[in-house]
């Protein structure tokens, strides 16, 4: 196909309510199942393609025109994708930047990811936002709708999306400053790129790394990655978690939140739909400063389950009042349900990583680090 080509058969969308869209396939023959969701950012959509947090997903771009600056080298949170598939109004045949290498439909291609185009996906996004995310399929022409509805009704999603994304063996991104262990639950690029940045010695380990292997490694700080699914499917997580807390400073993000609150006795849920998009407004209860943030999760920590642990909520989305940001009262660890590395999205919470330097000098000073750094 040439250069920049979106054009393919007809293709229908199949929900699990028996609900059926028919539109135009482009990128991968491939038929997939996952969950359908959608993302209101209306840039960033190869960091959306590329993050791992929506493995096993089928993402709905609510923005009608996506691929209108192709694909480039540099804006990849992930070598692989682990995306399921990816629905949008109209699909760019003729991307127009001086960065664009490969058109969206070719990228797909490549990466074997199916996509529709044409669909009315304001219906779609409603549907979701009425009924929850729902499970979908893409299937041809050919294929009788009752019959593909009946292998999606009795498809299982995965539940094991965080080990098929995390890293299978440890390894470095050397620096001459602060080392940071960063635990891998589906990490974007952009943690290890801020963190490069600040010239950390990074040491990236697998999901299931214990308490005593990262100690090992003599940290000063350790990072919870962001990654896809429900916390309470990471089970090796807590008592890693709970093995190291007070011993090094921590910094949670996204699904590292929400392993920090069940590691610390807090609950989480599932939200209805989910918060996935890069202008969601967020409130630092201390300072009462908003920041427009990047976010993606289907999860949250309950803020009811909060009361009585060690925890502490720092931050609430303005949105809907869920919790969006913890700190430990005795220990230097904080947590926040948003993307600060801001891969695609607003750059309001990137101090968030010198914060995390800060507390680990404060402990390593001997400073009372709990009253002293501001979250």
């Amino acid at each position: 196909m040439e250069q920049g080509e979106c054009k393919g058969m007809k293709r229908q969308l199949v929900l699990e309510d028996g609900t059926v869209f028919i539109g135009e396939g482009f990128g991968s023959e491939h038929t997939t199942i996952g969950e359908v969701v959608f993302n209101t950012g209306m840039t960033g959509y190869q960091e959306i393609l590329s993050d791992p947090s929506y493995c096993g997903q089928i993402v709905t771009l609510t923005y009608p025109l996506i691929g209108n600056y192709g694909i480039n080298r540099d804006d990849f949170e992930s070598i692989t994708p682990a995306i399921h598939g990816l629905i949008v109004k109209e699909a760019c045949d003729f991307p127009s930047n001086w960065r664009n290498e490969l058109s969206l439909h070719e990228y797909l291609r490549n990466k074997g990811i199916p996509g529709l185009a044409g669909i009315d996906t304001r219906k779609l996004t409603r549907i979701i936002r009425k009924y929850g995310t729902l499970k979908g399929t893409f299937a041809s022409m050919d294929e009788d709708v009752e019959s593909v509805l009946e292998r999606l009704q009795a498809t299982e999603i995965r539940t094991d999306q965080v080990k098929q994304v995390s890293t299978k063996r440890p390894y470095a991104s050397p620096g001459r400053g602060k080392r940071v262990v960063l635990v891998d639950y589906g990490m974007k690029h952009g943690i290890l790129r801020e963190l490069n940045k600040r010239d950390c010695d990074v040491i990236v380990v697998p999901y299931n790394v214990t308490a005593e292997d990262i100690m090992n490694l003599s940290p000063d700080g350790v990072m919870l990655s962001n990654g896809p699914g429900d916390p309470k499917d990471v089970k090796e997580a807590i008592s890693m978690i709970q093995g190291i807390l007070g011993k090094v400073p921590f910094f949670g993000i996204c699904l590292g939140h929400q392993l920090f609150a069940l590691a610390c006795g807090a609950n989480t849920e599932k939200m209805k739909f989910g918060h996935r998009g890069s202008n969601h407004p967020v409130k630092d209860l201390a300072t009462g400063k908003i920041a427009l943030t990047s976010q993606n999760h289907g999860y949250t920590v309950e803020e009811a389950s909060i009361e009585g642990t060690c925890l502490e909520v720092t931050h609430i989305a303005l949105n809907d009042g869920t919790v969006e940001g913890l700190k430990h009262k005795d220990y230097p660890a904080f947590t926040v349900q948003y993307h600060p590395e801001a891969s695609p999205g607003p750059e309001d919470a990137n101090d968030l990583f010198d914060q995390f330097l800060s507390l680990i000098e404060s402990k390593e000073s001997g400073v009372d680090e709990c009253q002293n750094v501001q979250i």
